[in-house]
């Protein structure tokens, strides 16, 4: 029988028809949001992790999830406003509730703790640069881009479409910043290992920090590689 997945496909294709993958990819620390682009080869081999020993795993999911059939939302197959609804109401509402919560658990882990653990500063530091450019890139999304592609969507309108195929080139940018700021955080970390004297409100940071970056792995995904991709499309026709 033919395995479903052999590593020639983009990773950002893997994960948008079989979401159930993007934890398998989570697991393995393979940037499936910003790193979309790639074969899911080429991040294996980056990675050095057993290409057979991942396949296996990956087609061993995909079939036990056609068994069950489990019905994991197909995004490509909403409407974009559709799909602007659930990235404003899931993931920018989780962002705008949980960034002001993780600045205070992060400020207060580098004040009680930083004298024992200095790399507390350059987390703090990483921290509230993600976050002021997260805070920016929610209101261009709403505010200019999301209009832009709900027009372009709605009239067929091409001067929207090139409009937003431009808008994203920045949205893109900021994207693959805050990609580097988690990563950043996660070395500065070292994949969150939690010290021996870890109180609980550092216990707490740390795993808000983890389900952020959880999250945003999630939300890029479904810009980068569904959404986004539909406008740039168009914008490469005209």
């Amino acid at each position: 029988m033919e395995e479903a997945f052999n590593g020639s496909e983009r990773i950002g294709d893997i994960v948008a028809g079989f979401p159930g993958a993007g934890n398998l990819m989570k697991e393995y620390r393979i940037d499936f949001c910003c790193g979309g682009n790639r074969t899911l080869s080429a991040a294996l081999e980056q990675r050095q992790i057993d290409k057979k020993a991942f396949l296996e795993r990956l087609n061993e999911l995909y079939r036990q999830a056609q068994a069950k059939k489990t019905q994991a939302t197909d995004w490509r197959e909403k409407t974009s406003s559709e799909l602007i609804d659930h990235i404003v109401q899931t993931h920018h509402a989780y962002l705008r509730e949980e960034l002001p919560l993780l600045s205070e658990f992060v400020a207060k882990i580098w004040r009680v703790h930083g004298e024992a653990h200095p790399e507390l500063e350059m987390l703090h530091d990483r921290f509230h640069r993600m976050k002021e450019e997260l805070e920016q890139h929610l209101v261009a999304e709403e505010e200019a881009l999301f209009p832009l592609i709900r027009k372009a969507e709605q009239s067929g309108a091409q001067v929207a479409a090139a409009e937003a195929a431009k808008a994203i080139e920045e949205m893109e940018d900021d994207h693959s910043a805050v990609g580097d700021l988690l990563q950043e955080m996660r070395e500065i970390t070292r994949d969150y290992l939690l010290p021996e004297d870890a109180c609980r409100t550092y216990t707490l940071a740390f795993r808000k920090l983890e389900e952020l970056e959880s999250d945003m792995f999630e939300h890029i995904h479904l810009e980068n590689n569904v959404l986004f991709p539909r406008y740039k499309i168009a914008s490469d026709a005209h």
